[in-house]
């Protein structure tokens, strides 16, 4: 694989602040949502965090099937990663990407029980650039 195609997916999603990540409802529809990204853990995982109480993390517990979407609008460019998300509530993985400051979202600090991450863990990765498309497993990116 040409190793300038890689360079761009890692660029791609290593600079952008937000990407959006799709979930499936309890009716098997796609559902997708425009998150700050959180935190990265190499190509492969990426961090987010919500409320616990969301409708997303109630879809990913029952259906941990996802996908997370980065784009460059200006230059025309998206990855597409597509993997599962597990929903995280223990202190570690919480306090691992907690910023001074969420307090605003969750008042009771980093242990607060509305407070949980998404750690998604990819699969693979269609990258989109120049009317070219690719996809590749996420061990070869």
């Amino acid at each position: 694989m040409n190793g300038e195609i890689k360079k761009e997916i890692r660029a791609l999603r290593k600079n952008q602040k937000v990407a959006y990540v799709g979930s499936i409802n309890e009716n098997g529809f796609p559902q997708i949502k425009a998150m700050f990204v959180a935190e990265h853990e190499g190509i492969k995982v990426q961090y987010f965090s919500t409320n616990t109480s969301s409708k997303r993390a109630a879809q990913f517990i029952k259906n941990p099937k996802a996908s997370v979407y980065y784009c460059d609008e200006r230059n025309i460019k998206g990855a597409l990663f597509t993997g599962t998300i597990e929903v995280c509530t223990d202190h570690d993985t919480k306090a691992m990407i907690w910023h001074e400051g969420d307090e605003i979202y969750y008042p009771k600090g980093v242990d607060d029980e509305d407070y949980c991450v998404y750690k998604f863990t990819a699969e693979s990765v269609n990258y989109y650039h120049g009317l070219g498309n690719v996809t590749l497993p996420i061990d070869e990116v």
